[in-house]
């Protein structure tokens, strides 16, 4: 292989990491599209969602993140007397020409055997600051916030999954992960970030459920 051939090579791999790292789960196309999540599984306002796919997206997260069980995770919300999933997300959008974003979806489509082969939901011990960490996510959905392609979580104006969850927490006075942050850096992407697995490994949230297909 030559040095262009190289480069060029090195660049897509970089390009397919920028798009599916942390983010969306959806490359396995069911034939048959189910919800994964049990019946009896009884979500609470400010339970933290996670799921992971079974394709190449998810197993390019997963080599990034050396302690991951999953490659996405969101929050639940109460809108309106209803709960959904608010979640950062990029490749799934809901009508053409739509922004990779925050999003906001049921329970349902966020564990549809679309996106997710496996799913857990953690609670934190106070409910009511999990409540305002919930109205927190719903405020950074309500202000359309867009996808963060750059992965910085020092910055707010643009956000991804593991940012948010850990953003909305702090908001309600909670420190769900520490400052430490991995290290990224491959061809054409350095980065420093958190992963999934941070948000699952924090002390202060409890495993309710455990599901797959």
């Amino acid at each position: 292989m030559g040095r262009s051939a190289s480069i060029i090579g090195s660049f897509a791999v970089a390009l397919l990491l920028v798009a599916t790292t942390f983010g969306s789960c959806s490359d396995n196309p069911n034939k048959d599209v189910s919800c994964i999540m049990p019946a009896n599984c009884t979500l609470h306002i400010g339970d933290v969602v996670l799921r992971r796919g079974s394709g190449l997206t998810s197993r390019t997260v997963l080599a990034l993140d050396e302690k991951g069980e999953y490659s996405h995770v969101g929050i639940v919300v109460d809108s309106a007397g209803v709960k959904m999933v608010v979640h950062a997300v990029p490749d799934e959008p809901d009508y053409e020409g739509d922004p990779d974003r925050v999003k906001m979806d049921t329970p349902e489509q966020f564990f549809s055997s679309v996106y997710a082969q496996t799913g857990e939901v953690c609670r934190y011990k106070d409910s009511l600051a999990a409540r305002k960490a919930a109205a927190a996510a719903l405020d950074v959905y309500h202000r359309h916030t867009l996808f963060d392609h750059a992965y910085d979580d020092n910055d707010t104006t643009r956000m991804y999954c593991t940012e948010l969850v850990v953003h909305a927490y702090h908001r309600a006075g909670v420190e769900l992960v520490g400052t430490e942050r991995h290290h990224v850096d491959i061809p054409f992407l350095k980065m420093d970030c958190m992963f999934p697995s941070d948000v699952l490994e924090s002390e202060q949230l409890e495993s309710k459920y455990k599901f797959s297909l």
